[in-house]
């Protein structure tokens, strides 16, 4: 890992060190001694978290010492290795926080980050919590993919497809008790068959421009760089072509795209007005059901996108001016 992160510093590009892989390329990444005969649970075994909390403070310290690295992130996704892992919103929220303050005390001078899919937002009975993702590390990341159902709503170019990241920061901006937390797409791309190669392009657009002017954006990052090999086995299909490069590093319509959108100037985002969110995300994650891709929320959330950008404010600061303000809302809706 020191020697990838060194040759990435050689073309000038930070990088931000996942330090559980808890999900790649559908490739679950955990020690042996969680795999082995001495199966336990990677949340809730006491062993294990101890394991755990050394594994973080070891490699903290050595990618620390990096000049290039910025960010620490427990995992990729991490609450993919539930169910496989038994846990509940307590032990999943306090496992986080553990092993968040050791690579904090590993790694003073780096962000540190706790990284969720959207189950999180949407699934009523999942045990990680949209407070989890608000409330612990240094800022919110949001993973955006359109397989989650989105896409079968309108189709690879819909309103609802090609805005769902923006919804997902939304989302998130609502359910901190910050108004000025910064939110990541940590993870955003064009999935095949969902948006097909004929589309990758308007959709790359489109999706940058409605993000782009969200104030809580804190920055984007596109999965993946490359394509993968063909001659590599037991990928699910769609993983072959997520990439903004061929295999032989020739650039796709996403990556022109792209490269386009970061080279054009871009406006300051404005005053916007804003939708009450239905349900407490935070208080009531067993509604987040509420707020799920086609549910009567994101729909009329989606039609007033149309004509330009919305916010989603939470029940239980829609009446307050400072956090509104706060948030760039003019109005609640």
């Amino acid at each position: 890992m020191l020697t990838l992160i060194d040759v990435a510093a050689e073309f000038g590009l930070g990088v931000a060190v996942d330090l559980l892989q808890g999900h790649l390329s559908s490739f679950d990444f955990l020690p042996s001694w969680v795999l082995t005969h001495h199966s336990r649970s990677l949340f809730t075994d006491p062993k294990v978290r101890e394991g755990l909390a050394a594994y973080v403070d070891t490699l903290g310290r050595a990618v620390a010492a990096k000049d290039n690295v910025f960010a620490l992130t427990l995992g990729n996704e991490v609450n993919n290795l539930w169910p496989s892992n038994p846990t509940t919103p307590e032990d999943s929220r306090a496992w986080a926080a553990e092993l968040l303050g050791v690579a904090r005390a590993a790694a003073p001078g780096l962000t540190v980050l706790h990284s969720l899919y959207d189950d999180t937002w949407y699934a009523p009975g999942h045990p990680f919590h949209p407070a989890d993702n608000v409330d612990l590390g240094d800022l919110t990341t949001v993973h955006s993919w359109v397989f989650n159902g989105v896409s079968a709503l309108d189709g690879p170019l819909g309103p609802a497809t090609v805005t769902h990241a923006d919804y997902l920061i939304e989302l998130a901006a609502a359910a901190s008790a910050d108004p000025g937390r910064p939110v990541w797409l940590q993870e955003v791309g064009a999935p095949r068959p969902d948006i097909g190669a004929e589309d990758a392009a308007p959709y790359t657009r489109g999706l940058l421009e409605s993000v782009g002017a969200n104030p809580a954006l804190w920055g984007v990052t596109w999965w993946c760089s490359h394509d993968l090999d063909r001659a590599l086995a037991d990928f699910p299909e769609r993983e072959y072509d997520l990439g903004l490069f061929t295999v032989d590093h020739v650039a796709k319509p996403a990556a022109k795209e792209l490269a386009a959108y970061l080279a054009a100037p871009r406006p300051r985002p404005g005053l916007r007005p804003a939708l009450r969110c239905p349900a407490d995300l935070r208080a009531e994650p067993h509604r987040r059901a509420e707020v799920a891709p086609g549910s009567p929320f994101h729909t009329e959330w989606v039609r007033r996108r149309g004509t330009g950008p919305v916010a989603i404010v939470d029940p239980a600061r829609a009446a307050d001016p400072a956090h509104l303000a706060a948030r760039g809302i003019s109005h609640v809706l």
